[in-house]
């Protein structure tokens, strides 16, 4: 099988019911569901992998990430799983590795996924003793969302991490 506007309903009906369903029976679910597409279809790893990471998990959820991006996830889901991979390497203890995925990908596209990019990076860079980089990331950030005083918070964020 190939993936369907009717499967991808599937697929987004199971994540509407995460809250609600165990964590055994969701990854169950997710397999089941992910087990109709193609032996080595990404985005079957993909889901698989998020399923796995939703419920604490991200050990397992690890390898099935680095799985989808290997083998072509479309531009759609491809983001998202490397914020996702990212953020489980951070939690799993591998800041750096997560720092060096979240700064290719900075350089890599742009789209509506920008912010949440900057903000794992931020955290990340938390982590790793880089708090002043963080923060100026976090407010360049939010700059361009607020209804006052953009360019004055925009400057700050840059001043964050000049020598002083």
């Amino acid at each position: 099988m190939e993936i369907t506007p009717e499967w991808e309903q599937r697929c987004a009906a199971l994540w509407d019911a995460f809250d609600e369903t165990e964590a055994d029976e969701f990854r169950r679910r997710m397999a089941a569901l992910t087990g109709e597409l193609p032996a080595g279809d990404p985005v079957a790893a993909y889901e698989l992998a998020s399923a796995h990471d939703a419920t604490d998990l991200g050990e397992d959820a690890v390898p099935l990430y680095r799985r989808a991006l290997d083998t072509g996830l479309p531009e759609d889901r491809r983001r998202q799983a490397v914020i996702q991979l990212a953020s489980t390497l951070r939690a799993l203890g591998q800041p750096e590795a997560a720092a060096d995925l979240l700064l290719g990908e900075r350089a890599h596209t742009s789209d509506p996924l920008d912010d949440a990019v900057t903000a794992f990076l931020a955290l990340t860079l938390i982590d790793l003793g880089r708090e002043r980089e963080a923060a100026a990331l976090a407010l360049g950030a939010l700059a361009p969302h607020l209804p006052a005083y953009r360019i004055s918070v925009a400057r700050y964020a840059d001043a964050v991490t000049e020598p002083a």
